[in-house]
């Protein structure tokens, strides 16, 4: 006979969401919106996006002798001052920039860099740089270990996307979950034939423990099932798997959810090769789903909550290849968005004529943007989450 744990890690109904059952029944009976508590949404850029192309320093005499044939024309760029210009498949961003939600960080990076994708995501990740120390926490997960549990079961960090969890919303006490889709909370046919007022008399019967589960996840899946068809009607979002990904973090912030982290990946970076179309193809997508979510998040005056955060494990080399690509870097550009950021560029861009062994020189130190990111918006000691102190930026209006 099979025990209670066995019988759980096989049942279809449980498996189908890492949320803790106990969980579905209280937040059915108070599915409303918070006004409090800030919210961090992370987008992850998968395979090292290429800063220089991104965030462009078209008047820098090394660009053009570095990128004979992958460099952007002044004239088609989406001009941020006269030094700098946005990727042409940003137009999304520069109405960000040009509202004054959009704040972007040039040559970011860390001593010594590493250019392998995943040792040098690990660092990033958990702001170690010792294998041993890479296995169990992140910084974000140590971020909100300093903070009080949704008091009706919420995991305080997700992750959305069908990849693995990553380490970084992982920590010691709060718990982290994730989910690739709001009809996960679907209910299998039949399911609503059971009695939803009847109660197991025996806790640790099996049958009547699922029954009462099944009851719980019914609840919730009728509550977001009608959320998504409101969202649907009343936002609209480009059709990628990003901005999917972002429609369904607005779905759980409008539905009252305590998460107070979002965190979600965008893969296509590594553009080793015929680059300039597909890197622009990239950060097209990319601005469209944050434009899409910002608005989303403004019409139902939830905008002043979330900040987001864009990151990759590195820039990519300044001098193209010999496949109109570019290889894996150093200093690279992290993005931050919302209406509460502090707008413009922060920190020096380094000189394309001054490189670290073909790349950006590292000029901003990426534990800085975490610390003021956590300080400034999330309320927390960074120097527990990052291990150490360092140098913020003043990246959110006071």
């Amino acid at each position: 006979m099979k025990n209670r744990r066995e019988f759980l890690k096989q049942s279809s109904l449980i498996a189908m969401t890492p949320m803790v059952p106990g969980y579905l029944a209280n937040f059915a009976r108070a599915n409303q919106p918070k006004s409090d508590d800030r919210v961090l949404v992370v987008i992850q850029l998968d395979g090292g996006n290429d800063g220089v192309n991104t965030l462009v320093p078209f008047k820098d005499e090394g660009y053009k002798k570095h990128r004979k044939n992958i460099s952007l024309a002044p004239q088609d760029l989406l001009k941020l001052d006269e030094q700098l210009g946005l990727n042409p498949g940003m137009r999304n961003a520069a109405s960000l920039w040009e509202a004054g939600q959009l704040a972007l960080v040039p040559s970011v990076g860390y001593p010594n860099p590493n250019r392998s994708h995943g040792a040098s995501m690990a660092i990033w990740q958990t702001c170690q740089f010792k294998v041993r120390d890479q296995n169990s926490h992140g910084w974000l997960g140590l971020s909100m270990d300093q903070k009080t549990p949704d008091p009706n079961g919420a995991p305080i960090s997700m992750y959305i996307g069908k990849r693995q969890q990553p380490i970084a919303i992982q920590g010691r006490k709060n718990s982290a979950s994730s989910l690739s889709n709001i009809r996960d909370f679907v209910m299998p046919a039949g399911l609503e034939t059971l009695d939803h007022k009847t109660s197991p008399a025996n806790a640790n019967d099996i049958k009547s423990f699922l029954e009462k589960r099944n009851v719980e996840a019914f609840n919730l899946s009728s509550t977001l099932e009608g959320l998504n068809s409101k969202a649907d009607n009343s936002a609209r979002y480009p059709g990628s798997r990003l901005a999917s990904n972002l429609r369904m973090v607005s779905q759980l912030l409008k539905s009252g959810f305590g998460t107070r982290i979002f965190y979600t990946a965008q893969g296509g970076y590594d553009t080793h090769a015929n680059q300039l179309r597909s890197h622009s193809a990239l950060l097209s997508d990319l601005s469209g789903a944050l434009k899409a979510f910002l608005d989303d998040l403004k019409s139902a005056k939830l905008d002043d909550r979330v900040l987001v955060l864009c990151f990759s494990e590195f820039g990519r080399r300044v001098d193209e290849n010999g496949s109109l690509g570019t290889d894996h870097g150093a200093g690279g550009l992290v993005m931050l968005a919302g209406s509460q950021v502090q707008p413009g560029i922060h920190g020096p861009y380094s000189s394309l004529l001054d490189l670290d062994d073909g790349a950006l020189r590292v000029q901003t130190d990426f534990r800085s943007v975490y610390s003021s990111v956590l300080s400034q918006w999330l309320d927390t000691d960074p120097q527990k989450s990052v291990h150490g102190p360092f140098d913020e930026l003043s990246l959110v209006k006071s």
